[in-house]
């Protein structure tokens, strides 16, 4: 086994200098701290401002044009401080240290996902709301605004409505090749054994130039009237096809390409229902179980593949593969760093269970990849034997981690012959 070259480390001079630079980014904490402030005065402001209209509602001193005109003030009042928080939170998670909400109920949607494109697209969006609203404003007061206000007012709105379209267009590009670049560094510190802030990635097959990209995923006929899923997936944005290529999955397969007609045991509504991806969400597990050949690994990447196309990074890899990327952590005493970069991922897929029993000390690293995802995200699991013969596969060490993989977990059972073998067969015979 032929050495990698050592990485040669900075001097201790650079690396001290590059250390306080990076410090200095908490410079910026107080002026988050400071945005929270005026976040409580926008509170202040609302109920002053829903007293008043209370009061001159109860006194009979409100007009309709009044009444519209507060409700107006109070819902841009509501609007900025949504854009208040989502720079609070998003700003501060971005550029100065990381928020760790994995498991927390409330943990926004938007949150999972943000970067500073993004950041930067949805206060662009929030700011054409805002000028919206108070383009509103002028048009129910008409009488009392004058004729400049309201060109200069419709001309400012339509060059905030330009300037969002432009950032919009600007940043699905950007976040392409924002993604390749981290997916390429990822690569190139994982070949020189280098550590990294987030866990190398298997190797996805390239995508031959004459073989068509993955199709749209099936969308109802709704949707489909409205013409979504004409080419893209449902939840398909910029960098879809790049997390798909980072997920490391052997094929490309889709839930739709499934067979469904070749399993004789084969619960059709749960694999429909965990297409939509609720289970990611609520950080559910999925097990699928059956006999070789059925389809179990073309399942779990079809909703691998839908995950990333819903803008979920995933990562896939064979119990084997998991077994030694745990293993070489372990030995590297960086277990629980390892643990804790896969938190990245809402979704693992742990493919081929049981068809290689693990000794003790592989099944103890299993145990902790279980037990720390627990409710924190989620697992797809495919093996051929039921959950409770695992002390088969993992010994002692299987009933807590079945446990805790069960506890939150949908299960599906797939029975039936092999695919590939009737495929042979088919071949034989002919």
């Amino acid at each position: 086994m032929r050495p990698s070259p050592p990485t040669p480390s900075p001097s201790p001079p650079t690396a001290t200098l590059g250390y306080v630079l990076f410090a200095t980014r908490w410079l910026q904490a107080p002026l988050y701290f400071g945005l929270v402030v005026v976040q409580g005065v926008y509170v202040y402001k609302f109920f002053n401002e829903l007293w008043t209209l209370i009061l001159r509602c109860v006194t009979g001193r409100a007009t309709e044009t009044y009444v519209m005109l507060s409700v107006l003030k109070l819902v841009d009042v509501v609007m900025i401080a949504n854009l208040l928080i989502m720079v609070i939170v998003g700003g501060y998670e971005t550029f100065v240290s990381r928020i760790d909400l994995q498991g927390h109920r409330d943990q926004p949607e938007w949150f999972s996902h943000v970067n500073p494109n993004v950041l930067k697209v949805k206060l662009a969006t929030a700011i054409v709301g805002i000028s919206s609203v108070h383009l509103l404003q002028m048009f129910v007061d008409v009488q009392h605004t004058a004729q400049h206000s309201l060109l200069w007012g419709t001309t400012i709105h339509m060059a905030f409505i330009l300037s969002a379209a432009i950032l919009a267009y600007m940043s699905g590009p950007m976040l392409v090749r924002t993604d390749a670049a981290h997916a390429q560094a990822q690569a190139h510190r994982g070949s020189h054994g280098g550590t990294e802030s987030e866990p190398p990635t298997a190797t996805a097959p390239h995508h031959p130039p004459g073989q068509p990209l993955i199709p749209a995923q099936a969308v109802g006929p709704r949707a489909a009237e409205a013409g979504v899923g004409a080419g893209v997936g449902v939840g398909a944005g910029p960098g879809a096809e790049e997390r798909i290529r980072a997920a490391g999955f052997p094929a490309r397969k889709l839930l739709e390409d499934y067979d469904e007609e070749h399993p004789r045991t084969f619960d059709r509504d749960s694999v429909a229902r965990l297409g939509k991806l609720d289970f990611v969400a609520a950080r559910r597990n999925v097990v699928f179980v059956g006999p070789p050949g059925t389809g179990k690994t073309h399942l779990a990447i079809g909703l691998g593949v839908r995950a990333c196309q819903a803008g979920h990074r995933v990562l896939f890899a064979t119990a084997v593969e998991w077994a030694a990327r745990l293993a070489d952590a372990q030995a590297a005493g960086r277990l629980a760093g390892e643990l804790a970069e896969l938190d990245a991922y809402p979704v693992l897929v742990v493919d081929e269970v049981g068809y290689t029993p693990f000794d003790a000390e592989t099944s103890a690293l299993f145990f902790r990849l279980v037990a720390h995802r627990y409710e924190r995200a989620s697992l797809i699991v495919t093996g051929d034997r039921p959950l409770g013969r695992w002390d088969e596969i993992f010994g002692p060490s299987a009933p807590a981690m079945v446990d805790r993989l069960a506890h939150h977990a949908d299960v599906v059972r797939i029975e039936g012959d092999s695919y590939r073998m009737r495929r042979a067969t088919s071949a034989w015979a002919d």
